[in-house]
């Protein structure tokens, strides 16, 4: 499928217009995989969901772990930002997990690995492509080569597998809520983080 193209052959933006709903709203994207939730088809006692994918006509399941935090950290969010997941993930697998994690409706839209630049052997989540004003987007991604293109839009996170003590989510929620109120987010986030 690949990026979308405008009528004059440029790449169209990757999201609609911002609703009214949402005026006033920067733009929170959120990593899915290590970021919010880890998988894996080899079979996890402790997993929330279990997804059955089609793989090649073949159908097996995906166990999924919830990273700790992840129900609450998505309601406040959706409360104060319009929320994207964007993963370097397929749709067949991503859509039903968003489906059984996003119980708070509040991911308003989801863009998968045909929406990544492959970049040097490494999907790129190029925010410029949102139709978004820069100093409102905010990445949370625990791969900085996803950001490489814009590290000062970045809040990096820890790869997260199956820690039951981590906190990072629900440590980030005071520091995303002060930041929705920063006219250009570019000035808090300078890339060192």
């Amino acid at each position: 499928m690949g990026i979308p193209l405008d009528e004059n052959g440029q790449p169209a933006p990757l999201l609609p217009v911002l609703d009214k709903q949402h005026q006033g709203r920067k733009c929170l994207v959120l990593d899915l995989d290590e970021t919010l939730l880890h998988s894996s088809f080899k079979m996890l006692p402790s997993a929330d969901y279990i997804v059955p994918v089609e793989i090649e006509s073949q159908t097996h399941n995906v166990y999924v772990i919830k990273r700790p935090g992840v129900d609450h950290f998505l309601k406040e969010m959706g409360n104060l930002y319009e929320i994207v997941v964007f993963t370097a993930s397929l749709s067949k697998y991503a859509d039903p997990v968003l489906d059984m994690l996003d119980v708070h409706h509040v991911v308003r839209h989801r863009l998968f690995r045909e929406s990544c630049y492959n970049h040097k052997g490494n999907y790129v989540k190029d925010l410029s492509q949102l139709g978004r004003d820069m100093e409102t987007c905010i990445i949370i991604d625990n791969s900085p080569a996803s950001y490489i293109f814009h590290p000062n839009n970045a809040v990096p996170v820890s790869t997260w597998f199956n820690d039951p003590h981590d906190t990072e989510l629900t440590d980030l929620c005071p520091f995303l809520t002060d930041l929705a109120t920063v006219e250009d987010i570019r000035g808090v986030l300078d890339g060192s983080l």
